[in-house]
């Protein structure tokens, strides 16, 4: 029988990709999370997790610097984004690729880089951990913000924006009536892109604050390297539940923001 090629087929990469790195190491945390050293099912992880104040201190610190770099990254990207996307101040493609052009070199490299610039200004991690940290957080994951909320401004309806100024808007009523509603699925993307690998990041605050500020991701890379498996795995867990409600919230907002855009239309 002669083998004719489907375009279902296309999918088999896809499949065997989700089973090898997603599901099977996915089944893996969560063996370890509830079962002891000796493979026995046990709750211990779940208890010692929830019954450690170090651990709950270091769960609400990663989301304070989440929020907080979340927060400031929208503050600094949303501006520069509707400049960078307005052709009245941006006449080529050269400012946007500048934003860009970090996100090409090596993470650890640019943390390094990071360090030895505060430091020279005086800010390192001996004497000021957090505000270090947060410079760094800032700055690698700035980019993230701006690319998204640029991708999204570029496709803003300038029709709706004419007709707002046409019928007597003032600046800040166009901008809260019409710009900012059709730029929130860019700001939705661009805090998911932001918010989880923060919180998961162990690199900058690691090598920024000299070990002196310790997120999710530290604890859990800490974990694992010390053979921690049963505790790691299971703040691993609460990582993955984390993810799992940020994106059914934010996933409510697009709906909700789309059932507004139905509404208007």
């Amino acid at each position: 029988m002669k083998f004719r090629f489907q375009r279902k087929y296309l999918c088999i990469p896809y499949f065997l990709f989700l089973i090898l790195f997603v599901i099977i190491p996915i089944f893996f945390i969560i063996y370890y999370a509830f079962t002891d050293s000796n493979g026995n099912f046990t709750f211990d992880a779940f208890v010692t997790f929830f019954t450690t104040t170090n651990k709950i201190n270091v769960l609400v610190q990663s989301l304070l610097f989440s929020t907080l770099n979340t927060i400031v990254c929208l503050i600094i990207g949303y501006p520069i984004s509707y400049l960078l996307s307005n052709p009245k101040f941006n006449k080529n493609y050269v400012l946007v690729l500048l934003f860009v052009m970090p996100m090409w070199i090596n993470f650890v490299l640019r943390t390094g880089a990071t360090r030895d610039v505060l430091t020279w200004l005086g800010i390192n991690g001996g004497s000021h951990p957090y505000i270090a940290t947060m410079i760094g957080l800032v700055y690698n994951y700035l980019p993230f913000v701006i690319l998204p909320l640029y991708t999204t401004m570029l496709k803003l309806d300038k029709s709706q924006i004419e007709a707002a100024i046409d019928l007597g808007c003032n600046r800040v009523q166009v901008f809260t009536k019409s710009i900012f509603p059709q730029s929130v699925p860019g700001i939705i993307s661009a805090a998911q892109m932001v918010f989880m690998p923060t919180m998961s990041s162990y690199v900058i605050p690691e090598t920024l604050s000299e070990g002196k500020i310790v997120l999710f991701g530290n604890s859990i890379y800490l974990g694992f390297a010390n053979n921690q498996w049963n505790s790691s795995g299971f703040m691993a867990i609460v990582m993955l539940v984390i993810i799992a409600i940020s994106m059914l919230v934010t996933r409510n907002f697009t709906e909700k923001d789309e059932g507004k855009e139905a509404a208007t239309w």
